[in-house]
């Protein structure tokens, strides 16, 4: 099955790079360029089309690929070039040039992007001072829900000049998601609305208002600790895990044992004061893939 969906994942990533933003504001202006409205209301002037594109993150890196060639990006994220834990392996030989997680001014400008998309958590004194070089910067949103990502893909068309890819991928996303609700359909409702609670090494992230929420909804499953109370950035602790008493527990993972996520889930399932719970119980544990389960690109459909 793992295998199965790691060939589908390929095959959907080189799709994307054939076929090759919620709500883009583009406007043409009368020297035959145009405009952009971002997230934050700020309108970006592009002369052209551009073609040394840098996104800063590795999920906005995964989303832009979706729509232009991989050519046309300056460089990607040290976490998408990752060749064992990345959605997409063979993006390094297509683009050598690889930037930290958290990249400086200097770095981004050492590239000459004609076009730098950034979210809203890159440090406001970084952004002005990359706009201050006259480099059009978008910021998008931190997407939470599929809604957000379709707007981050039209946002992004908009900017790279790509419109009608970027509705082609929403399709796409669309007739993925159609499959799997057919899917859902037909499991009997004794077998839906079960509570997950995710255990990340990312304590407070699980909660109510992140992304892990969206992919519970859109399988009839219950995020247990949204359920609780919890909010994304709130830490759950193992008392109010008890308490919260989950059917299922789920361990992102990286299929790789000495990543620090396979390491923090044995602590759980190791610790007595979790031993009557439901789910270490009856050993009703999943262990789904980290790339998908904290995916902000259109490979969220995959996580679902």
């Amino acid at each position: 099955m793992r295998s199965r969906m790691r060939l589908c994942s390929l095959l959907v990533a080189v799709l994307i790079a054939l076929l090759l933003g919620g709500c883009a504001d583009l406007s043409k202006n009368q020297e035959g360029g145009y405009q952009v409205t971002d997230v934050e209301g700020t309108v970006v002037t592009f002369a052209h089309k551009p073609h040394r594109i840098l996104t800063v993150s590795a999920g906005t890196d995964e989303l832009m690929l979706g729509l232009v060639e991989p050519e046309r990006m300056a460089a990607i994220n040290e976490s998408l070039a990752d060749r064992e834990h990345t959605n997409i392996p063979w993006v390094c030989d297509r683009i050598p040039t690889v930037i930290p997680r958290s990249p400086s001014v200097e770095q981004i400008a050492a590239l000459h992007p004609d076009l730098v998309v950034v979210t809203p958590w890159m440090p406001r004194e970084n952004i002005d001072a990359i706009r201050e070089l006259n480099v059009p910067v978008v910021v998008c949103k931190s997407a939470a829900t599929i809604e957000d990502i379709h707007g981050n893909i039209r946002l992004f068309a908009a900017a790279a000049g790509e419109q009608e890819r970027g509705e082609k991928l929403i399709g796409m996303m669309e007739e993925k998601l159609t499959g799997i609700r057919a899917k859902i359909a037909k499991v009997p409702e004794e077998k839906k609305h079960k509570s997950i609670a995710l255990i990340s090494i990312m304590v407070n992230y699980g909660g109510a208002g992140c992304t892990f929420d969206e992919l519970c909804r859109y399988t009839d499953s219950i995020n247990a600790k949204a359920a609780a109370g919890n909010h994304m950035g709130q830490e759950m602790t193992k008392e109010q895990l008890v308490a919260a008493n989950p059917d299922y527990l789920f361990f992102p993972s990286y299929e790789d044992g000495a990543t620090n996520e396979e390491n923090y889930g044995r602590q759980y399932l190791e610790d007595p004061s979790l031993a009557q719970m439901t789910a270490v119980r009856e050993r009703q544990i999943g262990h789904p893939w980290a790339r998908y389960v904290y995916n902000l690109s259109q490979n969220i459909v995959y996580g679902i």
